[in-house]
């Protein structure tokens, strides 16, 4: 069994605690020992990595993850790329997303019917790098809603960027023909998007269809995750159990109210990267700042932030993830949605990390194993140079991130200079000017 011992590290571990100077073991996959005094697990046996004073912390998990966006500028484009390309893509960008410290994902959609399954099994087999991931089918649409991209005088579901139903035996066929395939999770886009020209206040879906999908992939032991920004997709997703909220940017106080009473079912993830990118960043690609669309968006990046604040305060679980995978908000920049929970959603540094660490491990649905420093849980870290807490932007820069781990093996191996040295005295705590989350 490969043992390592973190020695010489500043613990951040994800409960919420403020750092602390500690050693931790990992033995195969697990953490097995967290040790608050120096010197007390023996070194003999065990490979040692002096930390040097970094921060120990979990691996970041992205709640909003399309490893088959292609970094192009529409969505047709993506979905477009030849399947061999594709494959190949998205293996590149299961690598790239875990080089920059996230070592979990959830599959928010797939651009071609199977590329998730594929990709996830190759990760899990261990024939490509990439974070554990929950995989998705194909969006789940409605003709003239977000993903029917299919010129009008052409019908044809494969040239589509979703898969396309109308009633709800078709969305039965979908549900089994994604569950078929190898799927985690389903997706349903219940709302519009402004730059598919279906706005995003419209709800398309109608409460029958998505009675049906949500019936079809409980029985089988599916999660669900809807595209809903207006406040009826909202209502939705909490009448009939999706547990996974995407954007969620015009919520009205009843769907706020009946949010929160059923807080500890569901997560929301805003992607407020996606807002600002379309709105300020995307004029190389025909988005021009101070143009309508561009407007739409920039509106709704200021509605979206005043209601996660709500949701925030109101205790329901706001996650990162922020549909990269655009030209404009490309893949490996994952990390940027922590700073702008906290410079535009009030978040402390402290509750920006939880919210991509503790809270990722239990929407992967291994809350008691995953996105903590415990003994027992999975041995997912990052060695990071610097003080998040200080500075949650240090997580951006791929050069700060000393070692990853994933799985109790690095994917990132710490520099020669860390590794087996004398254990120098812990360094002293800093004094952090937040508290302790509860």
């Amino acid at each position: 069994m490969q043992t390592t011992l973190f020695t010489n590290v500043q613990v951040l571990d994800g409960t919420g605690a403020l750092p602390y100077a500690a050693e931790v073991l990992v033995e195969g996959n697990r953490i097995s020992h967290v040790a608050r005094q120096a010197g007390t697990i023996s070194r003999s046996a065990h490979r040692v990595v002096d930390g040097g004073g970094a921060t120990l912390m979990p691996g970041l998990v992205d709640a909003h993850l399309h490893l088959t966006w292609n970094n192009q500028p529409s969505l047709s484009a993506i979905q477009q790329m030849p399947p061999e390309e594709h494959v190949l893509f998205a293996s590149e960008m299961a690598k790239l997303v875990l080089d920059h410290g996230f070592t979990s994902g959830f599959g928010a959609a797939a651009a071609k019917p199977r590329l998730d399954v594929v990709i996830r099994n190759a990760i899990n087999s261990g024939r490509i790098p990439g974070p554990r991931y929950k995989a998705a089918g194909q969006e789940i649409a409605t003709h003239g809603g977000l993903g029917d991209t299919c010129p009008p005088h052409i019908e044809h579901e494969g040239l589509n960027f979703g898969y396309i139903v109308s009633g709800p035996e078709e969305v039965r066929r979908a549900v089994r023909l994604f569950i078929k395939y190898g799927v985690d999770n389903i997706k349903l886009n219940l709302s519009g998007e402004e730059i598919v020209g279906v706005g995003a206040n419209e709800t398309p879906m109608s409460r029958e269809e998505v009675a049906m999908a949500c019936s079809e992939a409980k029985m089988r032991g599916k999660t669900l995750c809807a595209h809903a920004r207006s406040a009826q997709s909202i209502k939705l997703c909490v009448d009939y159990g999706i547990e996974v909220i995407y954007h969620a940017s015009y919520a009205d106080e009843e769907a706020l109210d009946k949010l929160e009473a059923v807080k500890d079912r569901h997560f929301v993830a805003p992607a407020l990267a996606w807002l600002i990118g379309t709105a300020r960043y995307a004029e190389a690609y025909g988005i021009i700042p101070g143009t309508p669309l561009a407007d739409q968006y920039e509106a709704e990046l200021e509605v979206a932030c005043q209601n996660m604040k709500k949701m925030h305060q109101r205790g329901i679980r706001v996650l990162p993830g922020g549909d990269y995978g655009f030209a404009w908000i490309p893949h490996g920049t994952n990390a940027r949605d922590l700073e702008y929970f906290v410079d535009l959603v009030g978040f402390t540094p402290m509750e920006a990390i939880l919210s991509a660490t503790k809270y990722g491990g239990q929407l992967m649905g291994m809350g008691e194993e995953l996105g903590q420093i415990q003994p027992g849980y999975l041995a997912d870290l990052l060695l990071v140079n610097g003080d998040p807490l200080g500075d949650v932007t240090i997580l951006q820069d791929q050069a700060n991130l000393l070692a990853i781990m994933k799985d109790g093996t690095f994917h990132k191996e710490p520099a020669p200079a860390l590794q087996d040295l004398a254990v120098a005295p812990p360094p002293a705590q800093p004094a952090y000017a937040e508290q302790a989350a509860p």
